[in-house]
């Protein structure tokens, strides 16, 4: 049976979380911009030399839809946290997701990756690479930047949030072999 891993896109409005899910999927850059409330995708990869199965939820970014994102986040193993490098506003909003997903999760460590979108518009930048990689330093968690036009990490992207789920079910295991071990019964 392959393994299945549950990815969470988040992040504002406007970032490209879906332009970066349908490069993933299909291959394909979409030029205009349709706000998405939820849509759902699976698509089979090969990680490390296993066949695996992406389930990625893509998510609306704007804020009428907050009390969705519970759900969502509640749903998920994994998460790309997306901001546009050619918006810093989308970039410092970053932080309340990541506090969100803890809050939700009622866990302080989870497998996400913060990631960097339309790094092809350099000379519209507003975020430097240092200051996205300061702020993944400052999270805890991996970055990466992506241009879904260009198909720059994108699948690096979801299978490195995949491999984090992996981990994340490994050290989970062995907490209840750990566990059991620990238990005497008399």
């Amino acid at each position: 049976m392959l393994p299945i891993y549950k990815i969470v896109v988040l992040g504002d409005g406007g970032v490209g979380k879906t332009a970066l899910t349908i490069q993933l999927l299909l291959n394909h850059f979409v030029e205009t911009y349709d706000p998405t409330i939820e849509d759902s995708y699976r698509k089979q990869v090969t990680i490390d030399d296993q066949l695996s199965l992406l389930e990625v939820l893509d998510t609306a970014g704007q804020d009428e839809y907050t009390a969705l994102r519970h759900h969502w986040i509640r749903d998920g193993e994994g998460f790309l946290l997306v901001y546009a490098i050619t918006d810093k506003s989308t970039f410092q909003r970053i932080v309340r997701f990541k506090e969100e997903i803890f809050r939700v999760k009622e866990k302080e460590n989870m497998p996400l990756i913060l990631v960097g979108n339309k790094c092809d518009r350099e000379t519209e930048r507003q975020v430097s690479w240092e200051e996205g990689a300061q702020m993944a330093r400052d999270m805890h968690c991996g970055f990466m930047e992506t241009s879904a036009k260009l198909c720059i990490n994108v699948e690096n992207s979801f299978c490195s949030v995949a491999r984090m789920i992996r981990e994340d079910r490994k050290k989970t295991i062995k907490k209840v072999k750990v566990k059991r071990k620990r238990c005497l019964i008399l």
